[in-house]
Formats: C-alpha cells, structure tokens, sequence
C-alpha cells in the first residue's frame, strides 16, 4: 500500500480531487474507497462511481477498487439490492485481462469471506455462489502469480474451516483431480500435487479416503515427474495421520517402500525425514516387519546424505517402537519427542521384561521405586529371561538387582567360577558361551584350591537329562533366531555339567541320568516342572530358563533387603559386566546396532559430524523404548558421549540427564548417572548450565545420603567462566529454593544459607531480587521445622548484613524482605515485632529516598493490613502509625504518596513488581 503513489503518474492531478493527495505511507488506516463518498464533477452516485473506477481503463484504478472491496462491501452491506451489485461488480473484475488486477482481488477473498462469514444470516450464499468460482477458476489461471496467490487464499479459507463440506467435495476437490490428472501440464501438476497434500490434513478422513487418497497414491508412483514424487514424499506423515493406521498400512505402507527405493537420492532423503511420522501410524508388526529393514537400508545408502538424514531420524524411530499407555512416550504436534508423566510408577507385581502379547514387541514401564528387582512371588513359571541376569557373580549385578547370594562368605576374588557356572540366569537371545565354557575346567580347578567349599551357584545345576529334555524339546523350531541362541546355551550348559561331573567330591550322591552323564552335576536332584521344558513356537514367547523356586527364593533376596554384602561394595566395576551381551527384544537388534555406532569416530568422517549429537540428543528417548532392563545395552554409549570431546554433545547430555535418572529410577541412576553426573558439575559454563537448570530434579531423585553430599559442591556454581554470565547465578537462585525441601534446616543453615548470601550482593540486580526470594523461604523453613534458635540467629545476620550496610540497596533489600516476611508469615508476629520490626521502622530517617518509598510500601500496603498490627491494645500499632505519619510529611513526593495512598495491588502481582513500581 504504501508503494501504490509510484505507480501512479498521468492521473495524479484527478485522484486528487478524490481524497488521494494523502494516500502514502502515513496513511495505511485510510479507508481506500473513501474516494466514493466524495461528490466529484461526474455528479455520480457512490455506486455508479464504484463500476465506472472498477472498468476504467487505467490499471491503477483498478487495483484500488480490488484492493478496497472488503470496505466496499462493508458499506454497501446495509442494502442487500446494493450488497449484491457489488457482488456482481467483484465477478466482472475476477475476469480482468491484467493479471495484478486479478492478484489484488485474489489476496482479499479470505477477508471478505470472512466478512460474509460474520453477515451469514443476511448473505448465506454469497460465497458460494459468487467467489468460489473465481477462487475455482483461478487455480487454473494462466498467470504463474495468480495461481500463487489462489493457493494460498485456498489454504487459508481451508485452516479457518471457511469453505462448507459440499464445496469441497464437488468444487474444490474435483478441479484439483482434474489438475493432477497424469495427461496434464507438469507445472499445473505439481501445484495441485502441493494443495492436495495440504488439503488432506485438513479434511475430514472419509473424504480423504473417498477423492484424493487413490489420487495420492497414484501421484506416488509418477514416473514422469521427480518434483512429484518428492512432495508426496514430503507430505507422507501427514497423509498417514489423516487417513489412519488402517488405510495407512492398507494403501500407503507399499507406496512408503517404493520411494524408499527410489533411483533419485533426493527422494530417499525426504523418506528418511518423515520416517519416524510414517512409523508411528502402522502397528507393531508392520513397523517389525517391514519399515525396520527398510530403514536399514537407508542407514546403509549409498549416498552420504541420505545416510546422513537417516541417522539424524534413527533415534525417533526406535522411540515409536515404545508403548505409549507404559512407556509415557508421545510425540507433539511439532514432531519432538515428550514424556508425559505416568498415571502409575509401580507396575502390577513389580515384574520387569516384555509384554504378553507376542505381538506388541514392547517392553512394560518399569517399576518407578525398583527398577530393577522382582518379588519373590514371582516364580519360574512366569519369569522372563532378561529378569536374571547372566553375571549373578558380579557386583555391579548384585547392586542394580537387589540381589544377595546366599552363603557366599568368600572373597569376591575367590568366585571367579561362579560367573561361568551362572548359565540359569540368562536373557533373551543368549550369548555364545563356548569360549569362555573351554576355560572351565581351569577356572574351576583354580576355585577348588582356593575355595574348597563348593559355590552355592554351582550347586544350582540342572540334571543332565533335564537339559536333553529341553534340547529335544526345541528341535523342531529351530527357524527362530532365539530357539537356536537357547539350544546352543543349553548345549554348553551340558558340556559344563559333564566337565564339571569329573571334579567332583566322591562324597556325592550319585542320581540317575541319561546315557550320555556318568556321574551327577549336583549334590540333589532337581525336580524340574513339565512345563519348564515346553517347545517354544517362533510365534510365542522364547523358552524360558529352568530355575527351581527354592533356589530362587535362596539367591533372590526380598526389594527392601539390603542391595548387597559390605564385602561385595568393591565390585562394583567386574570385568564380567562390561562384556554383557548388548542385546534386547523390544526394538530390531539391527537398528539399536546401528544406533549404537553412531559414537563411532569413524562416522563423523563418513556421514555428519554432529552425528554424535544427535545421537545424544535422542538417547532419553531410546532409553525409555528400551525400559530399565535393558539400560546395560546403552550403558557404554552414554558413557562415551558424555566424555565426547564436543561440548555441543555433553550439554546435551545435561540437559537431558534429568529425564533419564526418572527413567532408569533410583538405582541405576545412583550407579551411572551420579558419576557422570558429577562431571559434569566440573564442565564448562555451557554443560554446567543444563544441569544447574534441573538441579532439583535430578537430586530428588537420589538417596538422602547421596544427596547430601552435594551440600559441599554448590558453592562452585558461584564460579563461572565469564562473571558477566549472570543468568548463570539467577538459575542458581531459583533452584535452590526449590532445593530447600530437599534438605534438612540445619544443612540449610551450615550450607545453603552462605550461598544465599553470596548472591544477595550480586552485581546484577536481578540476580539481587530472587535472592530476597530465597533468603524468606530459608527464613520460612526454619521456623517451619521448630528451629527457632536457627531462626533467630539467622534474623540477627539478616540485620547486620542488610540493614546496616553502607549501601542504599542493602537497607532497601532489607525493607523488602520484612515485607515479604509478613506477607507470608514466614515467622510468628510475636518473632516479628521482636527482632525485625524496630529495625525496620529506623528505615524512616534513612537518606536515600529510595529506601524510605519501600519501607512506606511495607508498612502501608502490608503491616497495617495484618489484624495482629491493627488489633486494639497492640503496643507496636503506636510506633508504626507514628512512622508512617512522619513518612507523610516527608519532603520526597514519592514516599509521601506511597505512605498516604490506599493501598494498590493488581491481583496478578508479587511483592516484586510492587517494589519495583
């Protein structure tokens, strides 16, 4: 609008007489068809003058008569014979040869239908019956402006829910179909190819289906066109969230796995994209079966960039495989992952592993108070592989699992053996064991000079023909990945047992076996029940390891039993755990593999060099897919990125670490994430930051003990690598008096409290005022937990430090802090009038009128409030009516008004605001 002056040349000195002189860039309220009210020599009407300017042979008069038909109509709309001449008018100049003119009117049909919209009851089918034929005709302008312009008008009525349900199904959409036909023009294809996939999350799914589903599908596989094909594909997600998982994985699914094939990199890396948008929409077994290899061939491309793509799309892609009703993962409307707290933190029966249903391949939420413990209830029958686990001799086992060996009085270096004898507590799919298995003999030889006394692990073997049973048993399902892992376990399972048989003592009672055992495994026979050693079908669950309940009940020790003995603390690191098989069966193991190596140097040359981060970026993601007991397959990644020699890695790291200590629970957390968590404490400013800002978080969630022990470290975050950085200390503030409930009063008083000190003489005054903050909610804690003496010491430094310091904003801190004391009763009255308030009222001969005008606010707009102050016989209401009075007469305006006013506080506002009026 301001440009429109240059256009205009020849009939300047006209438009003049019309009211245009003024019409420039001061002027963008101008009414433009105020040149209609304005009698000219033509002696026309307003309507007359209307047509005579819309048909005038100079474009400019034209184009302002387009550009003001919303404040024509407006006038015109009280005359319903008037209203639709102009209606009329508006059709004639849809047809007008100079595209601008034609541009100008298409930019102002959104307005003007949703004037008609708001006059519906007067003009119910003006739209329909006058502007959207032109908007239908000109989606097939000849004019690449137009058409542009159409578009977009089009998309707008449609996102305002403007255009009715029949327009769309017999106007709208049929000239689009019409559009994208495969005989039309290629430029005309793509545009409608663009406003159908727009238009599909808009419309209602059974109108999707019916017109412009088979149409979508259809443009997917255009041969002809790549700048087809890639905006189906960039739209894909979107189609599959209109139409739904049924029509999803019914039409859609095989359209997905040709573009991911197809010869142009360009439209394998849009795949790759909305991979994760296309996943969520189809059930597990499609996302299994047919989206995962499909995904890994992308990871493996040949073209850099769509590998590229495809790692960065990795990590939300193994999130979609997680249960979402368990899990508590769900994806927002931008496409971020987000954790929405669970309605429940145990699960029935506090049982880990993965669901039931062999279909839902994913896990069940664990338990929020144990994460990685089961109850001793639970027996063998319905014990799940991964729930014991393979290093029962190791320590750092023993601490996550809550588990306590029973009788075990040797060294922990004395129970070497036992690691290998431990093949009853195994996972799902089982290592290769026969390596370690050919040591055996020598382990155990070894043992048996140190420790005589056989392990109670060993004495836990299965009969010899227990495990033939089971072998025999699986034969015939051998085309399952996990049948074959079980046979070969069992198999090394009964070459143990025969070489284990030779060393026994010739005390042991010798039991019957089959013919290929001479002598027994163990000192008693197992009963083992007949349906431990049921076949396993590759459709149901793998076959489940064979352990009697008694001795179940012996190794696995009640949740709230100690985690372990004292003389198992030193085992935390056993190299038996580091080598624990990286294996799980709630995502394809090829994808975790692949997100795994994403810390791997040699794909930061090979495919991105951020690569690393975005693999951080989505391990709390990965990690909630997972479940807790599946966190050892990502223990070692986690590790590696947050020693990662970018900082961009670690920050993300650390903002995040919070998030991950809720999923994995207190425990692991505790083992593997206070250890990183505390190097983080040490890092730069921009990795300390996103720890500091979940500071509180993250330490609810540790153990009193452990959480008292960084009692001693908040002191460094007063230490920052550029002073300057003073957001720094604000967040500093602000957690620790969220902080404070987490502690007891007295670690309060010997900690907390210097802190809170060291940040009320900031430099920054922002910094100053959520210190203030802090400082009364320290004051409230004490005498909230009965220590008045804590509190009466505390007052006593709060007058010194603020009420007599040299500078006006310490007694001005000092003033605010009694008020806010006050107002939220942070001590009793009785407390308040004894040790705060004669300090407060010395306030009144202070010099700097700054000090004064808080100290009027206070006694004004919160002492004289409190029924205790205004009670009749109160012996401090004559001192502070005196001070006020005084504060009255004051010669500072400002302290005069505030101490004489009414009192005036917004209902929205905190003692803060107030102070800073």
């Amino acid at each position: 609008m301001a440009g429109i002056p240059l256009y205009f040349v020849d009939l300047q000195d006209d438009l003049d007489d019309f009211g245009f002189e003024d019409y420039g860039p001061d002027c963008e309220s101008m009414r433009i068809s105020a040149f209609l009210d304005i009698p000219g020599q033509d002696n026309l009407t307003p309507l007359a003058r209307l047509e005579k300017y819309a048909f005038s042979d100079n474009i400019f008069n034209r184009q302002i008569i387009a550009r003001g038909l919303l404040d024509v109509l407006r006038d015109f709309s009280s005359n319903e014979e008037d209203f639709l001449t102009v209606m009329e008018i508006v059709v004639r100049l849809s047809e007008d040869a100079e595209p601008t003119v034609r541009t100008e009117l298409m930019e102002q049909i959104p307005q003007i239908t949703i004037f008609l919209q708001e006059s519906r009851s007067h003009f119910p089918r003006a739209f329909s019956g006058y502007l959207m034929p032109i908007l239908v005709r000109y989606l097939t302008d000849p004019n690449n402006q137009v058409r542009k312009a159409t578009q977009e008008s089009l998309l707008i009525l449609l996102e305002q829910d403007l255009i009715d349900q029949n327009d769309l199904e017999n106007k709208v959409c049929p000239i689009l179909l019409e559009l994208s036909a495969p005989e039309n023009d290629d430029e005309y294809k793509v545009e409608a190819v663009n406003i159908i996939c727009k238009m599909i999350s808009m419309l209602g799914r059974k109108t999707v289906e019916q017109m412009l589903l088979p149409r979508f599908c259809d443009l997917c596989s255009d041969a002809k066109l790549f700048q087809v094909r890639k905006v189906c594909a960039a739209n894909f997600g979107d189609v599959c969230n209109a139409v739904g998982q049924e029509a999803t994985e019914k039409f859609l699914i095989p359209k997905f796995l040709e573009l991911c094939s197809d010869s142009a990199w360009g439209m394998r890396k849009v795949c790759a994209e909305c991979f994760m948008a296309v996943s969520y929409m189809t059930s597990s077994e499609v996302r299994r079966t047919k989206l995962s290899p499909l995904f890994i061939n992308l990871i493996s491309d040949p073209c850099r960039w769509v590998r590229q793509t495809a790692f960065q799309s990795l990590g939300p892609f193994i999130s979609t495989f997680a249960n979402p009703s368990s899990a508590g993962l769900y994806v927002k409307e931008d496409g971020t992952l987000s954790i929405r707290p669970p309605q429940e933190d145990v699960v029935s029966g506090d049982v880990l592993g993965t669901s039931s249903s062999p279909d839902s391949h994913e896990t069940t939420r664990p338990s929020q108070t144990d994460p990685c413990c089961y109850s001793r209830s639970d027996k063998p029958n319905g014990m799940s592989p991964e729930r014991l686990p393979a290093n029962i001799g190791s320590g750092e086992a023993d601490t996550r699992h809550g588990r306590k060996l029973q009788g075990n009085s040797a060294p922990v270096e004395n129970r070497t053996a036992d690691v290998y004898n431990s093949f009853l507590y195994w996972r799902s799919p089982l290592p290769d064991i026969s390596e370690e298995l050919e040591l055996l003999p020598l382990q155990s030889h070894k043992q048996s000079e140190l420790n005589p006394r056989p392990s109670p692990v060993c004495n836990s073997y299965m009969a010899s023909r227990e495990i033939e049973k089971a072998i025999q048993s699986l034969q015939g399902h051998m085309d399952d990945p996990n049948v074959q892992a079980q046979v070969q376990v069992l198999s090394a399972a009964l070459r143990a047992a025969e070489l284990d048989s030779v060393n026994q003592q010739d005390g042991l009672g010798v039991q019957d076996r089959s013919p290929t055992d001479d002598k027994s495994p163990s000192e008693t026979e197992i009963d083992v029940p007949p349906s431990m050693t049921q076949a396993t079908s590759p459709e149901s669950e793998p076959a489940e390891p064979v352990t009697p309940p008694a001795q179940i009940e012996d190794i696995v020790e009640d949740p709230s039993s100690p985690i372990k003995p004292e003389d198992e603390e030193g085992d935390e690191d056993s190299p038996w755990d580091e080598e624990k098989p990286k294996v799980q069966d709630v995502v394809p193991q090829p994808l975790l593999d692949q997100y795994l190596s994403m810390t791997d140097p040699a794909r930061a040359q090979t495919v991105d060099t951020e690569i690393t981060k975005h693999c951080a970026y989505s391990l709390p993601g990965v990690a909630l897919t997972l479940g807790r007991q599946n966190w050892h397959c990502l223990k070692d990644t986690y590790e590696t990125l947050a020693a990662d020699v970018q900082w961009k890695v670690r920050r993300t790291l650390a903002f995040s670490i919070h998030e991950l200590a809720v999923i994995l629970g207190n425990k692991l957390t505790a083992a593997d994430l206070v250890p990183i968590f505390n190097g983080f404490l040490k890092d730069l400013d921009e990795v300390r930051i996103g720890v500091l800002k979940h500071l509180y978080d993250f330490l609810k969630l540790l153990h009193a003990d452990m959480r008292r022990e960084y009692l001693y470290q908040l002191q460094e975050f007063l230490t920052t690598d550029n002073n300057r950085n003073w957001r720094f200390r604000y967040e500093l503030a602000e957690q620790l008096i969220l902080i404070l409930e987490l502690y007891n009063p007295r670690d309060i008083y010997d900690y907390l409290r210097s802190i809170a000190m060291a940040l009320c003489s900031d430099k920054v005054s922002e910094v100053r005022w959520i210190s203030y903050k802090l400082i009364v909610d320290i004051l409230k804690k004490f005498y909230a937990n009965g220590e008045t003496e804590l509190g009466i010491n505390f007052i006593h430094e709060l007058v010194v430090h603020f009420r007599h310091s040299s500078k006006w904003v310490g007694r001005q801190a000092f003033a605010f802090i009694c008020q806010a004391v006050v107002e939220e009763e942070c001590i009793p009255a009785e407390q308040f009038v004894v040790h705060l308030l004669p300090s407060l009222l010395s306030l009144a001969s202070d010099p700097v009128p700054n000090v004064r005008v808080l100290l009027a606010k206070a006694l004004k707009q919160t002492l004289l409030e409190r029924a205790y102050f205004t009670s009749l016989g109160n012996p401090h209401l004559d001192a502070v009516e005196k001070t006020v009075q005084a504060m009255q007469l004051d010669k500072d305006q400002d302290v005069r008004f505030f101490s004489a006013a009414e009192p005036k506080r917004p209902l929205s506002s905190t003692p803060l605001e107030q102070s800073v009026d």
